[in-house]
């Protein structure tokens, strides 16, 4: 919130911050169902009226995004009955003309005037953030704005804003393996990125080479399966499922072996892009499990049809 919306973080009061549990939504037109990411209760400066914080991350391009946005409004007034801030964070790679509205109007008057704030990465330029002492700005950098020229240069700023952010390790390697998942340095790029590192002053160069070893197995694996799905990995969809296996084994342990079945049902291309973009974003196991057996329920509708 303090990244891109200071406004809104300066009238907050973080010393109420509640997150809400999971709402799912069933889509009485398609008959999907539908979860809201991320729902925060709390309140703001001087107000003791509680509010929701309602953000949504959208990882692929969808036409009817913004009635989307609007639909999960109107089930969450329904509910809570309270105001609602709506906000979409746009993560894929393309930069696209995102709305950040939903209308409805005929000649004669205006009947719906829906707005929720957006942020879209890619049309943010990484040299803006490399100075931010945000963990989210080093997490986030490798999906903003950059041409291919500057790969090298993403990378060598990421790692040196690690470093100067003092985080634990734990954090340290979460906020690695997601940048390493959508940058991947090719070997000319890795080599470059070492002899560019050495130049630098030879303390930071030694706990940059430090914090390397610490996460690169793992960043490694998330690198490879996300090359996988956009296509910079040749393979059949049987060795990304495996792949999948493999990154939910080395996250989360094996408490998810029994869902490996329904894994290897799972023969919709798209449908295992979006497992994998999700699986990214999840922190526990309940999570995975309840994305891959979402994407599994997906799957069966769509043998049945």
């Amino acid at each position: 919130m303090a990244l891109f919306f200071p406004q809104i973080y300066e009238a907050i009061d973080f010393n109420h911050v509640v997150f809400l549990s999971e709402e799912v939504f069933t889509d009485i037109v398609e008959g999907e169902k539908r979860r809201v990411d991320m729902l925060i209760e709390t309140r703001l400066k001087e107000q003791p009226a509680l509010i929701i914080v309602h953000l949504e991350a959208q990882a692929y391009y969808q036409t009817a995004f913004a009635e989307r946005m609007f639909v999960y409004f109107s089930r969450l007034f329904e509910k809570y009955r309270c105001r609602i801030l709506p906000i979409a964070v746009f993560s894929y790679d393309a930069a696209k003309e995102e709305p950040d509205a939903f209308r409805l109007e005929f000649p004669f008057m205006r009947v719906l005037d829906f707005q929720f704030k957006t942020v879209e990465l890619r049309k943010n330029n990484w040299r803006d953030y490399i100075k931010q002492e945000n963990p989210v700005a080093a997490a986030l950098l490798s999906k903003m704005g950059y041409n291919e020229d500057e790969r090298v240069q993403v990378k060598k700023e990421f790692l040196r804003m690690l470093i100067r952010l003092e985080l634990d390790p734990a954090k340290i390697h979460l906020i690695a393996c997601f940048f390493d998942t959508y940058l991947i340095l090719n070997e000319a790029e890795k080599r470059q990125l070492h002899k560019e590192i050495t130049l630098l002053h030879p303390r930071e160069e030694e706990r940059i080479m430090e914090l390397k070893t610490a996460w690169e197995e793992d960043a490694e694996l998330a690198g490879k399966l996300k090359g996988k799905i956009e296509g910079k990995i040749e393979g059949r969809l049987e060795g990304m499922i495996e792949l999948i296996r493999k990154y939910m084994a080395a996250h989360f342990g094996e408490s998810l072996h029994d869902i490996h079945d329904q894994l290897a049902q799972l023969t919709n291309l798209e449908l295992v892009e979006q497992l994998a973009d999700r699986l990214f974003r999840a922190s526990r196991p309940d999570e995975a499990r309840k994305l891959v057996e979402d994407t599994y329920e997906a799957q069966q509708k769509l043998n049945r049809q």
